[in-house]
């Protein structure tokens, strides 16, 4: 007897409405960024500033990986089909990786110029560099305010708004560095920014890429214990043992879990075996942190899977 999840109307309709409503947001978003890149690349190019071209290059990696999170959340609408089972449950993790891949190599990047330019530090035009950081910082607000909404709908949104924050924090530094070259002649100011913004890119990334690699390499998703999960089931009546437990993501919120599950011969002879078969959703879908809603279970006899196990061992 087996059984899997699948996905009701009311949770694929919540899943479409999310879905549109982060393309949205995400459209929006990078129209802003877009902008700050534009006006920002002027900026540097004017003041010579290291912070100002970092914060350039940081906003040109947002603008990419806000246009790779659009293209995501717009693929998230399209159906499933008997070729692409779960649709495009899992391209906003692809889209997250990329994200956080490219802000890693920015953040290394500027960290090693910044070191360069510690020891060397280059005139800046101080009064332009703090109008370029305004101007950068305000737009950051704007994109903030429109993806603060969304953040937590999936890994996708998450990157994208901790990549248009990281940015913000960006102008920060360099407006903080034109002052402080503009009252003080401490032209390292510039360079002390950018490994600022460095900081500040590098560790997010990090665990971005982190949690984007446990969902590819399909790890037990964070907060739930198989063998608590194992124990739970084996206390329902009438089940005998629990094997080939397996539990993954396919998205950042779509956990799916699958197990075999041995219950006495005699609930085959009457409608006890549909009753544990709930019991059995219910336990996965309600005990733990992570609620599977998606879960197929496999009921087998003793004598089903000693057969089973006979043959996995003749293999």
């Amino acid at each position: 007897m087996n059984t899997g999840g699948a996905h009701s109307h009311t949770h694929h309709d919540h899943t479409h409405g999310a879905a549109g409503a982060a393309r949205t947001r995400l459209a929006i978003a990078f129209g802003i960024t877009a902008v700050i890149v534009v006006a920002q690349a002027v900026g540097s190019v004017v003041t010579g500033s290291l912070a100002l071209l970092t914060d350039t290059a940081h906003a040109l990696v947002d603008a990419s990986g806000l246009l790779v999170a659009l293209i995501a959340a717009t693929m998230l609408l399209r159906p499933a089909s008997s070729a692409r089972t779960w649709g495009f449950a899992r391209i906003e993790v692809l889209a997250a990786l990329a994200q956080a891949t490219l802000l890693v190599v920015v953040g290394t990047y500027t960290a090693v110029e910044g070191i360069a330019r510690l020891m060397d530090p280059p005139e800046m035009a101080s009064g332009q560099l703090l109008v370029f950081g305004v101007i950068g910082l305000a737009a950051n607000i704007a994109a903030i305010l429109v993806l603060a909404g969304g953040r937590d709908s999936n890994l996708n949104m998450r990157a994208a708004f901790l990549e248009v924050l990281n940015d913000a924090l960006g102008s920060v530094g360099v407006i903080i560095a034109a002052i402080v070259i503009l009252t003080t002649g401490f032209q390292q100011a510039d360079a002390l920014a950018a490994l600022f913004i460095a900081a500040l890119i590098v560790p997010r990334a990090l665990r971005i890429l982190r949690e984007t690699l446990r969902i590819l390499m399909e790890y037990t998703p964070e907060g739930v214990d198989l063998d608590e999960v194992r124990e739970h089931i084996l206390a329902l009546e009438h089940v005998q043992d629990v094997h080939d437990l397996h539990a993954s993501s396919v998205g950042s919120n779509l956990p799916i879990i699958s197990a075999h599950v041995v219950v006495a011969e005699e609930c085959f002879e009457s409608t006890h075996a549909l009753r544990i078969l709930e019991e059995v959703h219910h336990c996965v879908a309600t005990h733990f942190p992570v609620s599977f809603e998606h879960a197929t279970i496999q009921l087998e006899s003793p004598s089903v899977h000693r057969r089973e196990v006979a043959g996995t061992l003749h293999t």
